[in-house]
């Protein structure tokens, strides 16, 4: 399901990346206290009462020629436009600003739901201070205090609240979701023209040409798909895709929706830092995916080409070791038939049982091979493992002391899972518990 997206918008240093910490649980964004540091859009995933969502923080919105201005000004924009709720931060300690009253004028043209937070009321006395926020035109202001994690609940129950009902198209049980992801221009469109034979897809060398996300059903024989194409933004007539960062809450969102998740890379360009990025929300998300390697015919090859490019890849997506890797052109077709097999491999191992007796005999079968470790004179003794889901294949191990379940032996436990049962393509996750 398509989670809810929140952004972040005010102008500089009011403590939004602080309040995006604090709602995502970890240190993701930078955090100082220069104007204007936070220079591209952050995405992370967060939770309230139940509630998953994706959230952005964007740099402030400032109109002036200061450095970096114009261009946080479109990012928050973009955000503005991609959001379903906006929070509106400001400063508590400074009062209504010229600079606020900028930021509102810009938001008084979004139709989305704003809600009013106003920071740095760090105690009781400040929260007279608030009511000059109302001349905002937002509503109630919501005093919290990023520094001290006061107040969050109340803003985020006026959040979820206005979080709109979203409707998911049913495909049936039997049909595959997968979606391609990738920075722009590496062929994404191009592939699924290929893979549906018409040209239902604009295709440019401009980059960020894709401009809605439209799902394409494709039958073949007696299987149903839907390829799901991650779209480019266009604000007011003009494409803001030149940096590759605006790519990706659509592709989180395809991403969301998926069974199988292709990872695009461009063989002329080679593989870039955002590839890498871009490639590990699918695997966090715990989708099946596979690499695919376009553009293969314009590049000069010899006999150990393939061979050094899939050395390549598996050394910056090293997480992605059970990915496979095909290599194709959308544009001569070469090699394109050989795709809808691989994804129908991946997706049934993305939803593969395996029966307990059998697991536990593969355990058994590992610990004999390489005992389990020991810490401070305590040996790891595994009881009993039985999967517990699917999209990805979950396993729950028994034992009697979880901590001392040590990476590299669960690693080691997975390596032989796979070696047992296959799963290409699909992550595979391992949960040690306590026996009680």
């Amino acid at each position: 399901m398509t989670k809810p997206v929140v952004a972040i918008v005010g102008r500089p240093n009011v403590g939004k990346s602080t309040i995006f910490n604090r709602i995502v649980g970890e240190r993701v964004s930078i955090v100082e206290d220069t104007p204007g540091v936070t220079r591209d859009r952050l995405y992370s995933s967060g939770e309230w009462l139940t509630t998953d969502f994706n959230i952005i923080d964007t740099g402030g919105i400032e109109i002036s020629d200061a450095p970096f201005m114009e261009q946080i000004r479109q990012q928050a924009e973009i955000a503005i436009q991609e959001a379903d709720v906006i929070i509106f931060m400001t400063n508590g300690r400074e009062g209504v600003t010229d600079a606020d009253e900028n930021v509102a004028k810009i938001l008084y043209r979004t139709k989305k739901p704003v809600v009013l937070a106003v920071n740095k009321v760090d105690n009781p006395e400040m929260r007279e201070q608030i009511y000059d926020f109302y001349s905002l035109g937002f509503g109630d202001p919501h005093p919290i205090s990023g520094s001290h994690g006061l107040g969050l609940g109340d803003l985020l129950d006026t959040v979820v609240n206005h979080f709109p009902e979203i409707e998911e198209e049913d495909y049936g049980e039997d049909t595959i979701k997968f979606s391609l992801i990738g920075r722009p221009n590496v062929g994404k469109s191009s592939l699924v023209n290929a893979l549906l034979g018409e040209d239902r897809v604009i295709v440019s060398d401009i980059e960020g040409t894709t401009r809605d996300a439209v799902d394409s059903k494709l039958t073949v024989g007696e299987k149903d798909y839907v390829i799901i194409d991650t779209a480019g933004m266009r604000k007011k007539g003009k494409v803001y895709e030149s940096t590759e960062k605006y790519s990706v809450l659509r592709a989180l969102r395809a991403i969301e929706r998926s069974d199988v998740v292709l990872v695009v890379l461009n063989a002329e360009e080679g593989i870039r830092e955002q590839d890498k990025k871009i490639a590990g929300y699918a695997h966090e998300a715990g989708k099946g995916v596979i690499i695919v390697v376009n553009k293969w015919d314009a590049i000069e090859k010899n006999d150990k080409t393939m061979k050094e490019f899939e050395e390549n890849i598996r050394e910056h997506f090293k997480y992605l070791d059970y990915a496979p890797i095909v290599y194709l052109s959308a544009v001569t077709k070469q090699r394109v038939n050989t795709l809808l097999p691989i994804i129908d491999t991946v997706s049934e191992n993305h939803s593969m049982r395996v029966q307990s007796s059998i697991l536990n005999e593969v355990i058994m079968d590992a610990i004999a091979m390489n005992p389990t470790p020991q810490d401070k004179g305590r040996r790891l003794r595994i009881y009993y493992a039985t999967q517990v889901a699917v999209k990805p294949p979950t396993f729950v191990v028994f034992v009697n002391e979880p901590e001392i379940m040590h990476f590299s032996y669960e690693r080691f436990l997975e390596n032989q899972i796979r070696q047992a049962f296959g799963f290409e393509g699909t992550p595979i996750r391992l949960i040690s518990r306590k026996r009680t």
